[in-house]
């Protein structure tokens, strides 16, 4: 063996991966919720969905004091995570799909909905997890398959974290709300970390011919960031 040859390293993927997971306690507004989580953040693979992000706590905040929105409604989560947002708002839907592109995120979500579904304060709602990567059109049709009715409401907390993300993203949005036309809207809670993606998010659904409206009272200071909700709607 030359020297080039011992400098090569090989690491599994479970080298990054950290699933000490914490059973922890969350409220939002009259509602109590406990899921298992991270408190800080694995290395650098990607398993961002181990957090509860600041989004999360803010479209959680909003929908807790606006439970009206939820009430009859299908709903699909993109990039659930840990499930914190699914979870709560199937107390008030009467389905909700949540999913996530990273199989080791999944297990946590499987988990965390498991725990939900058999405690004292149990779901009203259907709830189910589902892999779904955005862009990835055989993903989506598995989906669409079992679902052919589709959504009354999508829901995204805190996923535009990378630009290559933000294209497929609002690819399977627009999807998404092609099925139910007028009848589904997304609700993104976007928290601004940046000014390119600021700007990215908002012309990106435009491209893809949506329309972008500020969900009013929604702009607030969240873990030092400014957030706000957004309702995406086919033009």
């Amino acid at each position: 063996m030359d020297k080039e040859e011992e400098e090569i390293i090989c690491l599994d993927e479970s080298f990054f991966i950290d699933d000490n997971y914490q059973l922890t306690t969350f409220s939002f507004g009259s509602q109590v919720l406990q899921l298992f989580c991270l408190h800080s953040a694995s290395t650098d693979y990607d398993l961002t969905g181990q957090l509860v992000w600041p989004g999360a706590v803010l479209l959680n905040n909003y929908v807790s004091e606006n439970t009206h929105i939820l009430q009859g409604c299908s709903v699909i989560e993109l990039g659930s995570g840990v499930g914190v947002t699914g979870i709560l708002c199937s107390r008030f839907c009467r389905e909700v799909l949540m999913t996530d592109h990273n199989n080791e995120v999944l297990k946590i979500l499987r988990k965390n909905i498991e725990l939900h579904t058999s405690s004292e304060m149990p779901s009203s709602a259907m709830l189910a997890p589902e892999k779904l990567e955005w862009g990835n059109s055989d993903d989506l049709k598995q989906i669409l398959q079992r679902y052919s009715g589709g959504f009354d409401l999508i829901l995204g907390a805190d996923i535009c974290f990378q630009h290559s993300n933000i294209p497929p993203l609002f690819d399977t949005v627009k999807q998404l709300l092609q099925v139910r036309g007028s009848g589904c809207r997304f609700l993104l809670s976007y928290v601004s970390r940046a000014k390119i993606m600021d700007a990215m998010v908002v012309d990106e659904a435009v491209q893809h011919g949506m329309q972008v409206s500020e969900v009013k009272g929604t702009r607030s200071e969240v873990g030092n960031l400014q957030g706000v909700i957004y309702e995406i709607t086919l033009q």
